[in-house]
């Protein structure tokens, strides 16, 4: 891995924390990068998407998936033309699946046989019985998963996805500063993960 000529000192100082990340699995690279980027992703994500809470998760969400397929980063390009990439699209992938959730109920079908423009039905937001049982067997799997969670991280899950409390929230209830929330966080979901990913053949 050999960093292009035409990088700035800047991107060349992320080239070397790549390194470090990638081939000596350095925590403080990782988290380097994090905190050089962070407010920057959470900012253009925050323009797409309007909403602070989904903005927070929408940035954790791009940092783990840049992190999990860091190896893959090729020096051709900036990091962070990289980085802001995967948080683009991610975030794109989020907009995209919200609006087919919520399509428009009036939107025009055609037109009936007198000629007068009929509204799309209206399907039922219930889940059907096979699908509330995925649903119920999916939160019973996580819930066990979060059991296996150091305590500090396993409340921090339970506040924020169980209980639906807003980082501010999780913030007043532990007594810790929000930045720390959000950092313990990440790393709450990126270990959630590694187990999901363990038992995957039973979600």
């Amino acid at each position: 891995m050999e960093v292009s000529t035409n990088f700035s000192p800047r991107a060349q100082e992320d080239f070397e924390l790549v390194k470090k990340a990638v081939e000596q699995q350095d925590q403080q690279a990782y988290a380097k990068l994090m905190s050089r980027y962070r407010d920057s992703i959470y900012y253009m994500v925050l323009k797409m998407v309007h909403n602070r809470d989904d903005a927070e998760d929408l940035t954790i969400e791009a940092f783990g998936k840049a992190f999990k397929n860091i190896h893959k980063y090729s020096p051709d390009y900036a990091f962070s033309t990289w980085l802001f990439k995967i948080a683009s699209n991610n975030t794109i992938d989020y907009i995209r699946k919200k609006r087919l959730e919520t399509l428009s109920i009036d939107e025009s079908r055609g037109d009936d046989e007198e000629g007068d423009s009929y509204a799309a039905s209206i399907q039922s937001e219930s889940l059907d019985p096979e699908e509330e049982y995925i649903k119920q067997q999916r939160m019973k799997l996580m819930r066990e998963v979060t059991e296996k969670l150091n305590e500090k991280y396993r409340i921090l899950i339970e506040l924020r996805f169980f209980k639906e409390y807003s980082y501010e929230e999780i913030a007043t209830e532990l007594n810790l500063p929000l930045g720390t929330v959000k950092a313990q966080l990440f790393r709450a979901k990126e270990l959630l993960f590694n187990i999901m990913k363990n038992k995957k053949e039973r979600i």
